[in-house]
């Protein structure tokens, strides 16, 4: 029998099964102590869990704390609101997306704020987004370069006009993950060559 406050057992294997637990309840007294471990969760699966169970509860009851947690000074507390923002997929997440967050010098946050943003971009913003994505082309390493190609590619045929300017950036660097943008859109199959290569 697990109880709430395991949340914060040094056992990972504890956590996880106490943060299931409190998704299956949905007990609303466990939100507050879900969100607060959001923030801190060192594993990653028990975070995935986290999110899981979030999801399992009213959005009007977690969108709200999620946004306020998006705005969190806390790298972590940010990437996780907005992957879990992401999952639920409420509309009101979508306020979460400011250009500060897409531009977030953390790379997690900024690859969460990515993905979480091509799931709640309202139909009549995307150009828009695509814009600023694009403006991040050659950004980082491999794996973050392929979550931004990946995030671009999900808005379809918006970032076009962006994709076009980027391949004749005089940046090396951005033409190179423009190219791999484009490759990536025209064959999803493919997955995505680095920009080192």
């Amino acid at each position: 029998m697990t109880s709430i406050g395991d949340l914060q057992h040094p056992s990972s294997s504890v956590r996880l099964r106490t943060a299931m637990a409190a998704g299956v309840g949905q007990d609303d007294r466990h939100l507050e102590p879900l969100l607060r471990r959001c923030a801190v969760e060192p594993d990653f699966f028990v975070r995935d869990t986290l999110t899981w169970a979030l999801t399992r509860y009213p959005a009007e009851c977690t969108v709200p704390p999620l946004l306020e947690l998006a705005r969190s000074d806390a790298a972590q507390a940010r990437s996780q609101a907005l992957h879990t923002l992401s999952k639920i997929a409420d509309p009101r997440g979508w306020s979460a997306i400011s250009p500060e967050v897409l531009q977030d010098p953390d790379d997690e946050v900024a690859t969460a704020a990515w993905r979480a943003a091509v799931v709640l971009v309202p139909i009549e913003q995307r150009s828009e987004l695509a814009a600023r994505l694009g403006a991040q082309l050659g950004r980082g390493g491999r794996d973050v370069q392929r979550s931004l190609s990946r995030a671009m590619v999900a808005l379809g045929e918006a970032i076009w006009p962006v994709l076009r300017a980027r391949l004749a950036d005089p940046d090396l660097a951005v033409r190179r993950h423009a190219v791999a943008t484009e490759r990536l859109w025209r064959d999803p199959e493919s997955g995505f060559d680095s920009v080192d290569q």
